[in-house]
């Protein structure tokens, strides 16, 4: 019995040991790159039995950046469910008036909904509706997240999200050279109206810059710079619901419907209405999107969609909330000291730990979810990174200014599968050396853990 006891003692002395030297291997890695410590969070647990095996201000409050998609999505899809459909649908009822009922579909094109009315009219020999009314309850009003920059309102990683998502609420801006040292052409992709203050001169080399001062006009555009081949910039649209009401005329014009009136709100009836036509996506596509692409348009749309069916009402943010805090208590996570505001990770207002994040990661039906969709080396975000982890990695990375952080799944050389989570929020370092360290706080772990 001696002897056995001798043994379990011996054992465990020399995993406390083995646990020490590679703790001091990351701890090591850290003080060699140069980044203050302070600045730097991480917390590594094995996803099997949830122990932690290495942590670092695991307990601080941080930004998550773009990681924060990993439990927004993940939510939204278990309220979802992965067979769930985007849907834009055209009804018609007994009095001859036609609603279109939005899904808010983040990948609704003009062109789909053009063939939603081709169908009413060619199929359904539906040519001059008494009226034409939208329901767009699916969403609340608010266009943006909040805590989000206004100085960002023409980053084309940002754009507005609502019940009238079409052509990812984006519009082309296309600049092209005429005669060298007079003004290039400016024009847009579609009909919008907008102003443009044109101080571009045909040049030597393309050098654009597109402001706007939403404080005087949101309509004027100042461009200005050299153009010398023509180039396309997309923007955020600054009035979703008015593009969108373009582009349904458009439809309308290209069906040959005869209606040139108004287009109200109206919430669709239960009874005396039948399916016209329909434009349908499917989640798997936003999906890939968010994890692969990081897409914030897209994820914010998810996660508004997921709120609207829990309540099975029109979503918000509040709802979207209550949603995620109630997928928390499904998963026993104790979520006091975090706090969510948008469903992309891109306000600062976002308050996140990496013991919550690697917590949430070890939860078995986050693992089972997320294992099958997130990116490895070479692929989205991870394109030029750490290939040489390829299929042993699987992580979502996350930047933000003065902030980068990666968080996912590490399987190490001896066959261990951890959930790891690093963010580094420190405003005087580049963002390579902030990348730079947390490849080789990998790759620490995926050698001696």
């Amino acid at each position: 019995m001696k002897k056995i006891l001798v043994l379990l003692v011996s054992l465990t002395l020399t995993l406390l040991i083995q646990t020490k030297a590679f703790s001091s291997a990351i701890d090591k890695t850290i003080a060699d790159s140069g980044i203050n410590k302070g600045s730097v969070s991480v917390s590594v647990k094995e996803v099997e039995t949830g122990k932690s095996v290495y942590k670092l201000h695991e307990n601080k409050p941080t930004m998550p950046a773009s990681t924060l998609k990993l439990i927004t999505l993940t939510a939204s899809i278990n309220k979802l469910g992965e067979n769930y459909e985007f849907s834009t649908e055209l009804y018609k009822n007994t009095n001859n008036e036609l609603i279109l009922k939005l899904g808010a579909d983040p990948f609704l094109t003009s062109a789909g909904l053009n063939s939603l009315f081709e169908k009413a009219v060619k199929e359904k020999k539906i040519i001059s509706p008494k009226a034409v009314y939208i329901d767009d309850y699916i969403f609340d009003s608010t266009e943006w997240g909040e805590g989000w920059q206004w100085d960002d309102d023409l980053n084309p990683l940002m754009p507005k999200f609502s019940s009238y998502n079409i052509d990812g609420n984006k519009i082309g801006i296309t600049i092209s050279p005429t005669t060298f040292g007079a003004p290039a052409s400016i024009y847009t992709s579609k009909f919008y109206p907008t102003t443009f203050m044109n101080l571009v001169e045909t040049g030597k080399e393309n050098n654009i810059e597109i402001s706007r001062n939403n404080s005087i006009s949101p309509d004027i555009l100042k461009v200005e710079g050299t153009i010398y081949k023509q180039t396309t910039n997309y923007i955020p649209i600054n009035h979703p619901k008015r593009y969108f009401i373009l582009r349904l005329e458009d439809a309308i014009r290209s069906s040959k419907m005869d209606y040139y009136g108004n287009f109200a709100q109206k919430k669709l009836p239960s009874s005396n209405i039948y399916l016209v036509a329909e434009v349908k996506h499917p989640i798997d596509k936003a999906i890939r999107e968010i994890l692969l692409n990081s897409n914030n348009f897209i994820a914010e749309t998810v996660f508004k969609l997921a709120g609207a069916k829990f309540v099975n009402n029109t979503g918000s943010l509040a709802n979207s909330q209550k949603m995620l805090n109630t997928y928390f208590d499904k998963l026993s996570l104790n979520y006091d000291d975090i706090k969510i505001v948008d469903g992309s990770g891109v306000s600062k207002n976002n308050i996140m730990t990496t013991d919550f994040m690697s917590n949430f990661l070890t939860k078995k039906e986050v693992y089972s979810f997320l294992k099958d969709n997130l990116p490895t080396a070479g692929e989205g975000t991870l394109k030029n990174r750490m290939l040489y982890f390829k299929d042993n990695l699987y992580a979502k990375t996350g930047t933000l200014s003065d902030v980068s952080a990666i968080a996912g799944y590490i399987t190490s050389r001896n066959g261990k599968t951890y959930a790891f989570s690093i963010i580094i929020n420190d405003p005087k370092t580049k963002p390579q050396t902030k990348k730079s360290l947390e490849e080789y706080i990998i790759r620490d772990i995926y050698t001696n853990y």
